[in-house]
């Protein structure tokens, strides 16, 4: 088994996938020590996958995961994360803006201890209004709302224990947040700063369309880290609060009828007579979708974690002491 796993996820990045596998194997080999690289195919249309393939048909140390359609990053990653072996696991993205060379400061902070470095680009060279600006306002509102003191939660180059990410389900874009939900299982955290490389190959595949995605993200992120483990805490609330409200309402207008018995209610107070019935009902819906909740992380605790993504082929080169084993193995069956 790797004592290292690096996880590298591809999108049409025919243009990368041959100079960063060999800048990581030059960086990795200096280790001197055990390691392995899990390069995941997102669904690629161009040559990537092919060129994946290429490289896997030479280096055993590589073991390519072919997605059978774009699930998208976080799913690209988790992936990865499900097929690595190594005990410390470091993923980065695959378009050469994230430096090699900056893999042992994250090495050496595992081995201080922390259970999750993360990468801060500290200088940024990307664009002001469409990067950066969002960027600096959505780690700001996350490191706040998470209560994890780190500058840069966006960038995918981090590095885990094993028993670590292994814990954390990602869904939906939640990688960035890999910091925050690890804050949930007790992780300690730190931040190294990296280096910010301009993209010199291939097409971003960033657009203004992530900044909404990063906003809802923010919400269930929130959500997650107050609320996920008790719902009825959080829709219960809601819902007394909104059945008390509307019951004080209805006992001033019962009061009213009590002391007016002829006195028409909704000719003269229509409105709240509306809004204390609709306060009351919205009130034990919300209890009752507190209750459901419930229910379900009771469900998602109790049974088996479901894949976001689904594997076409995966691909490695068989070492001479696989075929070994494979060998002896089929002379025992016989």
């Amino acid at each position: 088994m790797a004592k290292y796993s690096i996880v590298v996820p591809f999108h049409n990045e025919e243009e990368n996938v041959t100079i960063l596998y060999a800048r990581l194997k030059q960086v990795m080999e200096q280790l001197e020590e055990s390691f392995e690289l899990i390069l995941v195919d997102d669904g690629s249309s161009d040559r990537t996958y092919k060129l994946l393939e290429e490289i896997a048909a030479v280096d055993s140390r590589v073991l390519v995961v072919k997605l059978r359609r774009n699930f998208g990053q976080t799913s690209a990653l988790a992936a990865g994360f499900d097929h690595a072996s190594g005990d410390y696991v470091l993923a980065m993205d695959g378009d050469l803006q994230h430096d090699p060379n900056d893999i042992p400061a994250f090495l050496e902070k595992l081995d201080e201890g922390y259970d999750v470095v993360s990468g801060w680009r500290k200088v940024r060279i990307d664009n002001f209004i469409l990067r950066r600006v969002p960027s600096a306002c959505a780690n700001w509102i996350m490191a706040r709302l998470s209560g994890v003191a780190i500058h840069d939660f966006g960038t995918t180059f981090k590095a885990y224990r094993r028993e670590v990410i292994q814990n954390i389900p990602l869904y939906g874009e939640m990688h960035r947040f890999i910091p925050a939900l690890a804050s949930l299982h007790g992780a300690s955290i730190c931040e190294i700063p990296i280096r910010n490389l301009n993209r010199v190959r291939g097409k971003s595949h960033y657009g203004l369309g992530r900044i909404v995605q990063v906003f809802f993200d923010l919400m269930t992120i929130r959500f997650l880290l107050k609320h996920m483990s008790r719902p009825l805490h959080f829709f219960g609330g809601c819902g007394i609060l909104a059945m008390f409200a509307g019951s004080i309402m209805a006992a001033f207008l019962l009061g009213l009828k009590l002391i007016n018995p002829h006195a028409d209610l909704m000719e003269l107070h229509g409105p709240m007579f509306v809004i204390a019935s609709v306060l009351i009902v919205s009130g034990v819906q919300l209890l009752a979708l507190g209750l459901l909740g419930e229910l379900q992380v009771r469900h998602y605790y109790s049974s088996q974690r479901s894949t976001s993504y689904t594997v076409d082929r995966l691909v490695r080169l068989e070492t001479s002491d696989e075929r070994t084993m494979l060998s002896e193995s089929k002379d025992d069956n016989l």
